[in-house]
Protein backbone atom coordinates (compact mmCIF):
# COMPACT_ATOMS: atom_id res chain seq x y z
CA UNK A 1 0.00 0.00 0.00
CA UNK A 2 0.89 3.71 -0.73
CA UNK A 3 0.82 6.59 1.06
CA UNK A 4 -1.99 7.24 2.95
CA UNK A 5 -3.95 10.51 1.96
CA UNK A 6 -6.80 12.24 3.69
CA UNK A 7 -8.87 15.82 2.43
CA UNK A 8 -10.03 18.00 4.74
CA UNK A 9 -12.45 20.50 3.30
CA UNK A 10 -13.49 23.04 5.36
CA UNK A 11 -16.31 26.21 4.45
CA UNK A 12 -15.65 29.45 5.85
CA UNK A 13 -19.59 30.81 5.18
CA UNK A 14 -21.16 27.65 6.88
CA UNK A 15 -23.13 29.07 9.59
CA UNK A 16 -23.59 32.35 8.68
CA UNK A 17 -27.17 32.60 6.33
CA UNK A 18 -29.93 34.48 7.24
CA UNK A 19 -31.62 32.01 10.46
CA UNK A 20 -28.53 33.98 12.25
CA UNK A 21 -30.59 37.37 12.04
CA UNK A 22 -33.80 35.83 12.90
CA UNK A 23 -32.73 32.94 15.79
CA UNK A 24 -30.34 32.59 18.59
CA UNK A 25 -28.01 29.92 16.52
CA UNK A 26 -24.65 28.80 17.68
CA UNK A 27 -21.89 30.16 15.39
CA UNK A 28 -18.36 28.22 14.61
CA UNK A 29 -15.98 31.16 13.84
CA UNK A 30 -13.17 31.06 11.46
CA UNK A 31 -10.89 30.70 14.11
CA UNK A 32 -12.49 27.65 15.69
CA UNK A 33 -12.88 25.90 11.81
CA UNK A 34 -9.15 26.67 11.89
CA UNK A 35 -8.42 25.00 15.38
CA UNK A 36 -10.37 21.86 13.69
CA UNK A 37 -8.61 20.84 10.64
CA UNK A 38 -5.50 21.24 13.17
CA UNK A 39 -7.03 18.92 15.44
CA UNK A 40 -7.23 16.53 12.28
CA UNK A 41 -3.90 16.91 11.05
CA UNK A 42 -2.47 16.18 14.49
CA UNK A 43 -4.89 13.31 15.13
CA UNK A 44 -3.88 12.10 11.28
CA UNK A 45 -0.55 11.88 11.79
CA UNK A 46 -0.67 9.59 14.71
CA UNK A 47 -2.30 7.19 12.74
CA UNK A 48 0.38 6.82 10.03
CA UNK A 49 -1.32 9.43 7.13
CA UNK A 50 1.39 10.54 5.22
CA UNK A 51 -0.16 13.33 3.12
CA UNK A 52 -3.04 15.57 4.04
CA UNK A 53 -4.83 17.95 1.34
CA UNK A 54 -6.40 21.23 2.44
CA UNK A 55 -9.06 23.43 0.71
CA UNK A 56 -8.11 27.03 0.54
CA UNK A 57 -10.74 29.68 1.13
CA UNK A 58 -11.54 33.36 1.37
CA UNK A 59 -12.09 33.01 4.96
CA UNK A 60 -8.91 33.00 6.71
CA UNK A 61 -9.18 29.31 7.53
CA UNK A 62 -6.27 28.45 5.25
CA UNK A 63 -4.31 31.18 6.22
CA UNK A 64 -4.71 29.82 9.95
CA UNK A 65 -3.87 26.60 9.44
CA UNK A 66 -0.73 27.44 7.21
CA UNK A 67 0.77 29.74 9.67
CA UNK A 68 0.08 27.06 12.53
CA UNK A 69 2.19 25.31 10.13
CA UNK A 70 4.84 27.59 9.85
CA UNK A 71 5.30 27.34 13.66
CA UNK A 72 5.99 23.33 13.65
CA UNK A 73 4.11 20.27 14.84
CA UNK A 74 3.65 16.82 14.65
CA UNK A 75 1.41 16.61 11.41
CA UNK A 76 1.68 15.27 8.22
CA UNK A 77 2.75 16.36 4.76
CA UNK A 78 0.28 19.63 4.48
CA UNK A 79 -1.12 20.54 0.66
CA UNK A 80 -3.31 22.94 0.20
CA UNK A 81 -5.46 23.00 -2.74
CA UNK A 82 -4.93 25.80 -4.76
CA UNK A 83 -4.74 24.81 -8.26
CA UNK A 84 -8.65 26.56 -8.58
CA UNK A 85 -9.13 30.18 -8.70
CA UNK A 86 -11.26 30.83 -5.74
CA UNK A 87 -14.86 32.48 -5.90
CA UNK A 88 -16.13 32.37 -2.46
CA UNK A 89 -19.06 29.81 -3.68
CA UNK A 90 -20.13 26.39 -2.98
CA UNK A 91 -18.18 25.70 -6.05
CA UNK A 92 -14.91 25.90 -3.73
CA UNK A 93 -15.80 22.99 -1.69
CA UNK A 94 -16.95 20.73 -5.11
CA UNK A 95 -13.50 21.77 -6.70
CA UNK A 96 -11.63 20.81 -3.43
CA UNK A 97 -13.18 18.00 -3.11
CA UNK A 98 -12.77 16.56 -6.66
CA UNK A 99 -8.91 17.55 -6.63
CA UNK A 100 -8.53 15.35 -3.29
CA UNK A 101 -10.28 12.45 -5.12
CA UNK A 102 -7.96 12.88 -8.12
CA UNK A 103 -5.11 12.77 -5.61
CA UNK A 104 -5.52 9.55 -4.32
CA UNK A 105 -7.76 10.79 -0.82
CA UNK A 106 -8.97 7.87 0.74
CA UNK A 107 -11.13 9.79 2.57
CA UNK A 108 -12.31 13.41 3.09
CA UNK A 109 -13.63 14.95 6.32
CA UNK A 110 -15.89 17.84 5.56
CA UNK A 111 -16.53 20.73 7.89
CA UNK A 112 -19.76 22.10 7.08
CA UNK A 113 -23.51 22.04 7.73
CA UNK A 114 -26.27 20.16 5.41
CA UNK A 115 -25.21 22.34 2.48
CA UNK A 116 -22.20 21.90 2.64
CA UNK A 117 -22.65 18.24 3.10
CA UNK A 118 -24.50 17.99 0.00
CA UNK A 119 -22.11 19.63 -2.42
CA UNK A 120 -19.03 17.78 -1.31
CA UNK A 121 -21.02 14.69 -1.37
CA UNK A 122 -22.35 14.85 -5.14
CA UNK A 123 -18.00 15.81 -5.79
CA UNK A 124 -16.70 12.95 -3.69
CA UNK A 125 -17.94 9.91 -5.82
CA UNK A 126 -16.94 6.67 -4.14
CA UNK A 127 -14.14 8.09 -1.32
CA UNK A 128 -15.96 8.23 1.94
CA UNK A 129 -16.93 11.21 3.57
CA UNK A 130 -17.08 12.17 7.32
CA UNK A 131 -19.14 15.09 7.26
CA UNK A 132 -18.84 17.66 11.06
CA UNK A 133 -21.17 19.80 11.82
CA UNK A 134 -19.60 23.34 11.64
CA UNK A 135 -23.19 24.47 9.98
CA UNK A 136 -26.62 26.33 11.00
CA UNK A 137 -28.82 22.86 10.40
CA UNK A 138 -26.95 19.78 10.73
CA UNK A 139 -29.07 17.40 10.48
CA UNK A 140 -26.88 15.15 8.52
CA UNK A 141 -23.12 15.67 9.95
CA UNK A 142 -21.81 14.73 12.84
CA UNK A 143 -21.59 16.18 15.74
CA UNK A 144 -17.94 14.91 16.82
CA UNK A 145 -14.32 16.09 18.25
CA UNK A 146 -12.41 16.46 15.26
CA UNK A 147 -9.67 14.96 17.19
CA UNK A 148 -11.58 11.80 17.37
CA UNK A 149 -13.34 12.07 14.41
CA UNK A 150 -9.24 12.36 12.35
CA UNK A 151 -8.28 9.22 14.43
CA UNK A 152 -11.03 7.63 12.71
CA UNK A 153 -10.65 9.33 9.44
CA UNK A 154 -6.70 8.63 9.42
CA UNK A 155 -7.20 4.86 10.82
CA UNK A 156 -9.60 4.22 7.44
CA UNK A 157 -7.33 6.32 5.30
CA UNK A 158 -3.96 4.05 6.01
CA UNK A 159 -6.09 1.28 5.60
CA UNK A 160 -6.15 0.31 9.47
CA UNK A 161 -9.43 -0.35 9.49
CA UNK A 162 -11.05 -2.08 6.46
CA UNK A 163 -13.83 0.44 5.00
CA UNK A 164 -16.22 -2.54 4.69
CA UNK A 165 -16.97 -2.70 8.29
CA UNK A 166 -17.01 1.01 9.26
CA UNK A 167 -18.42 3.06 6.38
CA UNK A 168 -21.66 2.56 5.26
CA UNK A 169 -23.80 3.67 1.58
CA UNK A 170 -26.26 5.96 2.96
CA UNK A 171 -29.34 7.03 0.61
CA UNK A 172 -30.29 10.20 -1.41
CA UNK A 173 -32.92 12.32 -2.75
CA UNK A 174 -32.25 13.50 -6.64
CA UNK A 175 -34.37 16.57 -7.92
CA UNK A 176 -35.23 16.51 -11.74
CA UNK A 177 -36.08 19.54 -13.61
CA UNK A 178 -35.31 19.92 -17.58
CA UNK A 179 -32.85 22.09 -16.74
CA UNK A 180 -31.03 21.08 -13.60
CA UNK A 181 -30.56 18.00 -11.49
CA UNK A 182 -29.76 18.41 -7.62
CA UNK A 183 -29.31 15.99 -4.66
CA UNK A 184 -30.45 16.33 -1.27
CA UNK A 185 -28.92 14.46 1.76
CA UNK A 186 -31.87 15.31 4.19
CA UNK A 187 -34.77 16.21 2.63
CA UNK A 188 -36.70 18.60 -0.48
CA UNK A 189 -39.17 21.00 0.02
CA UNK A 190 -41.56 22.63 -2.51
CA UNK A 191 -42.64 26.42 -1.22
CA UNK A 192 -44.68 28.83 -3.14
CA UNK A 193 -42.53 31.60 -2.99
CA UNK A 194 -41.82 32.76 -6.83
CA UNK A 195 -37.99 33.13 -6.58
CA UNK A 196 -35.12 31.84 -4.30
CA UNK A 197 -34.11 35.37 -2.52
CA UNK A 198 -32.68 34.54 0.68
CA UNK A 199 -31.55 30.99 0.20
CA UNK A 200 -31.86 29.33 3.52
CA UNK A 201 -35.24 28.40 4.76
CA UNK A 202 -36.52 29.61 7.82
CA UNK A 203 -40.41 30.23 7.92
CA UNK A 204 -42.40 27.27 6.50
CA UNK A 205 -45.62 28.78 5.87
CA UNK A 206 -45.28 28.92 2.12
CA UNK A 207 -44.68 25.22 2.27
CA UNK A 208 -46.76 22.79 0.39
CA UNK A 209 -44.94 19.20 0.08
CA UNK A 210 -41.86 17.57 1.88
CA UNK A 211 -39.57 14.75 1.08
CA UNK A 212 -37.18 12.92 3.78
CA UNK A 213 -34.52 10.93 3.54
CA UNK A 214 -34.93 10.12 6.94
CA UNK A 215 -36.93 12.16 9.93
CA UNK A 216 -35.28 11.60 13.17
CA UNK A 217 -37.80 12.66 16.36
CA UNK A 218 -34.59 14.54 17.76
CA UNK A 219 -33.76 16.37 14.71
CA UNK A 220 -33.11 19.97 13.42
CA UNK A 221 -34.75 21.51 10.48
CA UNK A 222 -37.58 20.65 7.85
CA UNK A 223 -36.82 17.11 8.62
CA UNK A 224 -38.05 17.21 12.44
CA UNK A 225 -41.60 18.13 10.79
CA UNK A 226 -41.79 14.20 9.96
CA UNK A 227 -39.82 12.91 12.99
CA UNK A 228 -42.65 14.34 15.10
CA UNK A 229 -45.29 12.72 13.05
CA UNK A 230 -43.53 9.64 11.34
CA UNK A 231 -40.29 8.71 12.24
CA UNK A 232 -38.03 7.00 9.84
CA UNK A 233 -34.24 6.19 10.91
CA UNK A 234 -31.24 6.46 8.57
CA UNK A 235 -31.14 2.83 8.19
CA UNK A 236 -34.49 2.44 7.01
CA UNK A 237 -34.15 1.99 3.45
CA UNK A 238 -37.62 4.11 2.95
CA UNK A 239 -38.32 8.02 3.36
CA UNK A 240 -41.39 9.73 4.17
CA UNK A 241 -43.02 12.26 2.05
CA UNK A 242 -45.41 14.98 3.82
CA UNK A 243 -48.31 17.33 2.09
CA UNK A 244 -48.26 20.64 3.90
CA UNK A 245 -50.84 23.74 4.51
CA UNK A 246 -51.81 26.37 6.39
CA UNK A 247 -52.06 26.31 10.13
CA UNK A 248 -56.02 26.69 11.12
CA UNK A 249 -56.90 24.12 7.65
CA UNK A 250 -54.83 21.30 8.30
CA UNK A 251 -56.10 18.17 10.21
CA UNK A 252 -52.72 18.11 12.03
CA UNK A 253 -50.08 20.95 13.24
CA UNK A 254 -46.30 20.63 14.54
CA UNK A 255 -44.31 22.38 16.34
CA UNK A 256 -41.26 21.60 15.12
CA UNK A 257 -37.43 23.16 15.70
CA UNK A 258 -36.58 24.61 11.97
CA UNK A 259 -33.40 26.04 13.06
CA UNK A 260 -31.79 26.64 16.40
CA UNK A 261 -33.91 28.86 18.29
CA UNK A 262 -36.81 28.65 15.55
CA UNK A 263 -39.72 26.61 16.95
CA UNK A 264 -42.54 27.06 14.56
CA UNK A 265 -46.02 25.75 14.24
CA UNK A 266 -46.08 23.66 10.67
CA UNK A 267 -49.57 22.77 8.60
CA UNK A 268 -49.54 18.74 7.62
CA UNK A 269 -52.54 17.83 5.52
CA UNK A 270 -50.87 13.63 5.49
CA UNK A 271 -48.26 11.75 5.31
CA UNK A 272 -46.68 8.58 3.56
CA UNK A 273 -43.76 6.64 2.77
CA UNK A 274 -41.81 7.02 0.03
CA UNK A 275 -40.14 4.13 -1.45
CA UNK A 276 -36.48 3.85 -3.10
CA UNK A 277 -37.08 3.94 -6.57
CA UNK A 278 -40.41 5.86 -7.26
CA UNK A 279 -40.20 9.04 -9.19
CA UNK A 280 -43.07 11.53 -7.51
CA UNK A 281 -44.05 14.42 -9.50
CA UNK A 282 -44.13 17.61 -8.02
CA UNK A 283 -46.43 20.19 -7.90
CA UNK A 284 -44.14 23.44 -7.87
CA UNK A 285 -45.15 25.05 -10.66
CA UNK A 286 -44.27 28.70 -10.63
CA UNK A 287 -42.37 27.74 -7.22
CA UNK A 288 -39.14 27.19 -5.64
CA UNK A 289 -37.61 23.83 -4.98
CA UNK A 290 -35.10 23.66 -1.83
CA UNK A 291 -32.77 20.99 -1.03
CA UNK A 292 -31.74 20.28 2.18
CA UNK A 293 -33.25 23.71 3.55
CA UNK A 294 -31.70 26.16 0.92
CA UNK A 295 -33.46 26.94 -1.68
CA UNK A 296 -32.00 26.18 -5.20
CA UNK A 297 -34.23 25.83 -8.11
CA UNK A 298 -37.06 27.79 -9.22
CA UNK A 299 -39.83 26.82 -11.74
CA UNK A 300 -41.48 28.83 -14.32
CA UNK A 301 -45.32 28.21 -15.04
CA UNK A 302 -45.61 24.95 -16.91
CA UNK A 303 -42.50 23.27 -15.84
CA UNK A 304 -42.34 20.19 -14.32
CA UNK A 305 -39.99 18.28 -11.80
CA UNK A 306 -39.98 14.84 -9.91
CA UNK A 307 -38.07 13.96 -7.17
CA UNK A 308 -36.96 9.90 -6.49
CA UNK A 309 -35.45 8.55 -3.33
CA UNK A 310 -32.38 6.81 -4.55
CA UNK A 311 -30.40 4.03 -2.49
CA UNK A 312 -26.48 5.34 -3.90
CA UNK A 313 -25.52 8.34 -1.72
CA UNK A 314 -21.96 8.83 -0.64
CA UNK A 315 -20.23 6.14 1.72
CA UNK A 316 -19.93 7.75 5.01
CA UNK A 317 -17.41 6.89 8.34
CA UNK A 318 -19.63 5.63 11.29
CA UNK A 319 -16.72 7.47 13.68
CA UNK A 320 -18.00 4.87 16.38
CA UNK A 321 -17.50 1.71 14.78
CA UNK A 322 -14.28 3.09 13.75
CA UNK A 323 -13.17 3.70 17.21
CA UNK A 324 -14.60 0.30 18.51
CA UNK A 325 -12.63 -1.63 15.91
CA UNK A 326 -9.81 -0.10 16.87
CA UNK A 327 -10.25 -0.83 20.60
CA UNK A 328 -11.22 -4.30 20.22
CA UNK A 329 -7.43 -4.59 17.83
CA UNK A 330 -5.40 -2.30 19.93
CA UNK A 331 -4.59 0.00 17.44
CA UNK A 332 -4.06 3.21 19.28
CA UNK A 333 -2.57 1.48 22.13
CA UNK A 334 1.29 -0.34 22.62
CA UNK A 335 2.84 -2.24 25.05
CA UNK A 336 5.56 -2.12 27.23
CA UNK A 337 8.63 -4.20 27.94
CA UNK A 338 7.54 -5.30 31.24
CA UNK A 339 3.89 -5.88 31.62
CA UNK A 340 3.03 -4.20 35.17
CA UNK A 341 1.34 -7.33 37.56
CA UNK A 342 -1.47 -7.14 39.60
CA UNK A 343 -0.90 -4.86 42.59
CA UNK A 344 0.19 -6.60 46.02
CA UNK A 345 -2.06 -5.32 48.83
CA UNK A 346 0.45 -6.30 52.31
Amino acid sequence: MGEAVAGIVANPASGRDIRRLVAHASVFPTAEKANMVQRLLAAFAVTGVGRALVSTDLGGISAAVLLALGRGGQWPDVEFCTSDPLTGTAQDTANAVRRMVDAGASVIVCLGGDGTARVAAQACGDVPLLALSTGTNNAFPQTREATVAGLAAGLLATGQVDADLVTTRVSKLEVVTKARREIALVDVAVTMSQHVGARALWDPAALTELYCVFAEPDGIGLSSIAGQLCPSPRSSPDGVALKLGPVGVTPHVVHAPIAPGLVKPVGVRGWGVLQPGVRVDLAAAGGVIAVDGEREMELKHGESAYVELRSDGPWCVDVRSVMAEAARRGLLRTTSEREPGPERRG
